[in-house]
């Protein structure tokens, strides 16, 4: 390892043994219902399409090159890019393109138009690092990407560590798969110009790449492709396949690529980079304020579990049901059909870019303010702990039923009331399964949200 990457290894595992788990209040387990048969395909809460391939019509990422059901992957293009050029440390590195500020770059490159991403660096300026564009002879590139001079990498070395506790979650030990180098951030700006683009890198090196237990790649890159040199007239892509993530958004099953998180155990579960300059972006528990980078996510600690169970949901089922202990790899067929068949978190996200109203189109942002629900004993009990699919109803039951669902804090694992606990999560969205989600399924309650919804 080199001395960089020891240095950087040190700091993920003093950051992480200062994080304080969360711990749930007694008699708040997930047990509820027995497992089920999966739901109908079309019945609320249904992950839709386990296999094949997604239509290119579904995919709001239209750059994707293909999102592959049957093996949770999408096939993304990979671009070439140097770190720390010129010292020491220069490495080659390989980058994925997931979302623009500009919506008019994003249109040009075919990724989501997140304009929130201006605000990233809003008293945080380490939050977006700004990289240099090199600029090739016509004989050298005659046509193809320019590399990025990177000020910062992830070091992908450090071993993943995710074991769970007695119920599953919390964790017993956690370490993250992967952490930034000095001067990284997935959010750059080249020299030059004011658009901020969502550009994680998922791997570093010539190759071949380790695709298994992620020594030089991200933890969910599970192949990389680099593309011989283009013949006359033809472009030869790289590409590399990551596993996504299924969630929930207006109703609808959707699917997403999680690349870094701003706290240790945030990026463990996630099998994300940990960033620890994401961690202070603008703002906790902004979304729709003004200067706000962020949109929120909803997430459950205990929601019901079972692999077969279509309640089943949260923290507690990734844990028990999602393999999070797994290094992953295509080559892990069981693996893969859990996660497949509904092994993920299964968050449920605020605004996309396909709903009706372009106030929640327009509203999106890679970046997730996670804001956590915890179901009392009384719902565990009653079984009332079930699959939530829409933000408002989320609110609504939070804003309503506080003998349901609380907040938590994740400091004590104690009820608080509901809204940003300070986890942040950079979540490029893919595309929705079965239809776009459109609108959200119940007007909000009074007073449960900021007056503009």
């Amino acid at each position: 390892m080199s001395k960089r990457r020891a240095l950087v290894a040190a700091a993920v595992a003093a950051a992480t043994a200062g994080v304080i788990t969360a711990v749930l209040p007694a008699g708040a387990s997930a047990a509820a219902k027995p497992a089920a048969k999966p739901a109908a395909t079309s019945a609320p809460g249904s992950l839709g399409q386990t296999s094949g391939i997604l239509p290119a019509d579904h995919q709001t990422l239209e750059s994707a090159l293909q999102i592959n059901l049957s093996n949770e992957t999408a096939r993304l293009p990979l671009y070439p890019g140097i770190a720390y050029k010129g010292t020491a440390h220069e490495e080659k590195v390989w980058y994925v393109l997931l979302d623009a500020s500009d919506e008019g770059a994003a249109a040009d490159l075919r990724v989501n138009y997140a304009p929130k991403l201006a605000n990233i660096a809003i008293g945080n300026r380490a939050a977006v690092q700004t990289v240099q564009l090199e600029n090739p002879t016509p004989k050298a590139n005659p046509f193809g990407p320019a590399t990025i001079d990177f000020a910062g990498a992830p070091d992908f070395s450090p071993t993943r560590v995710a074991v769970p506790g007695p119920n599953g979650f919390p964790l017993a030990t956690f370490q993250p798969g992967a952490v930034a180098g000095p001067g990284y951030s997935p959010f750059i700006k080249i020299a030059g110009s004011d658009t901020v683009y969502d550009a994680p890198i998922v791997a570093v090196g010539d190759g071949p790449f380790d695709v298994t237990h992620h020594t030089d790649t991200g933890d969910r890159v599970l192949g990389v492709h680099i593309g011989a040199p283009s013949p006359q007239g033809q472009f030869n892509e790289s590409w590399v396949d990551m596993l996504f993530v299924k969630g929930f958004d207006a109703g609808q099953p959707i699917v997403y690529i999680s690349t870094d998180a701003g706290q240790p155990l945030t990026a463990t579960l996630e099998r994300a980079t940990y960033v620890p300059a994401l961690n202070n972006v603008s703002f906790n528990g902004g979304d729709d304020f003004l200067g706000s980078a962020r949109e929120r996510l909803f997430g459950f600690i205990n929601g019901q579990t079972g692999a077969n169970n279509p309640n089943s949901q949260g923290f507690q089922h990734l844990a028990l049901d999602g393999d999070v202990s797994k290094d992953a790899s295509l080559s892990d067929t069981a693996f893969i059909n859990d996660l497949r068949n509904g092994g993920d978190l299964l968050n449920v996200f605020g605004d996309f870019p396909t709903e009706t109203d372009p106030r929640h189109a327009k509203a999106y942002s890679p970046l997730w303010d996670a804001q956590l629900g915890l179901w009392t004993d009384k719902a565990v009990q009653e079984g009332l702990n079930t699959r939530q699919i829409d933000e408002n109803q989320v609110f609504n039951l939070a804003a309503t039923r506080p003998d349901l669902l609380t907040g938590v804090d994740p400091a004590t694992g104690r009820p608080q009331p509901f809204g940003s606990v300070g986890v942040d999560i950079d979540c490029a969205v893919l595309g929705y399964i079965n239809q776009p989600p459109t609108a959200n399924l119940a007007p909000p309650a009074p007073n449960s949200q900021f007056p503009p919804r």
